[in-house]
């Protein structure tokens, strides 16, 4: 199916103005679906791209953007932390609602993830979650940070070098990652999920999957009935997906098919 792009800016959770780019089919949409990217990542990340264009040529229309202060949105990154990411995700969801369609399913890539899976409950259009190499917790990344650079804990702000490129970490980034209850937002999940992750990330272990998994489906007590959730290995991908191009084909082509069992429901 014949795609295109339309590059579009919308009013991000914190008012700054966002950057994305809705990659959609020539023909009327089967779906809508909203990509967020990772941790210090971009709508431009090779793998959001070829997903999000091979989406489009299944027939499904998809916005990828840029969190506040990353890419080409607005904005001070180092005044960010988990709680705008969803603040963010959200105003995309009302940006897309408003002048395509509404949301249909939230596609997330790593940190991206763990923020779709967060949200896919609060969405009442959503149906569904599709999370990548999403870890199971926040509080993580804040304890990696500061080994990176203890003068985050020590003096309150530090500098943290991501993929080539200097980062500016406030105590406050951290705090509010450590403060967010992940684990007790999923087991309040019922709506379906797709988790992909490898088995060697040398990013982020498969443990996390397992974990996801774990806080999906399994309930006690007074929770609610759980999430039919799937869980796919990507046995020899990297946590970015560049190693092997058949890692994103294998990645679109499934995510195509699940979205299309998730319509048809």
């Amino acid at each position: 199916m014949v795609r295109r792009s339309e590059r579009v800016a919308f009013a991000g959770g914190s008012g700054f103005q966002l950057s994305g780019i809705v990659d959609l089919p020539d023909e009327q949409p089967l779906g809508t679906a909203v990509f967020t990217h990772c941790f210090t990542c971009n709508k431009d990340l090779k793998a959001i791209v070829r997903i999000s264009r091979g989406l489009a040529e299944a027939g499904y229309q998809v916005l990828r953007y840029d969190l506040t202060g990353l890419g080409g949105s607005q904005g001070d990154f180092s005044q960010t932390h988990f709680s705008s990411n969803r603040d963010d995700l959200l105003a995309a969801c009302d940006f897309m609602s408003q002048h395509y369609a509404a949301v249909d399913l939230l596609i997330g890539h790593s940190f991206g993830g763990a923020c779709s899976l967060s949200l896919v409950e609060q969405i009442g259009s959503v149906r569904g979650v599709v999370a990548v190499a999403a870890p199971s917790d926040t509080g993580h990344l804040a304890d990696l940070l500061v080994r990176r650079d203890p003068k985050i804990a020590s003096q309150g702000t530090g500098s943290v070098s991501i993929g080539g490129r200097d980062y500016i970490i406030h105590d406050s980034m951290l705090a509010d990652f450590r403060s967010f209850n992940l684990p007790a937002t999923l087991r309040q999940v019922t709506k379906p999920a797709m988790l992909l992750h490898s088995p060697v990330d040398e990013t982020l272990g498969f443990e996390h999957a397992l974990r996801l998994f774990a806080l999906l489906t399994q309930r006690s007590g007074n929770d609610p009935e759980p999430s039919p959730t799937s869980l796919i290995c990507l046995p020899g991908a990297d946590h970015l997906l560049v190693r092997n191009p058949a890692d994103i084909e294998f990645v679109t082509a499934a995510i195509a098919a699940w979205f299309k069992r998730l319509m048809n429901d």
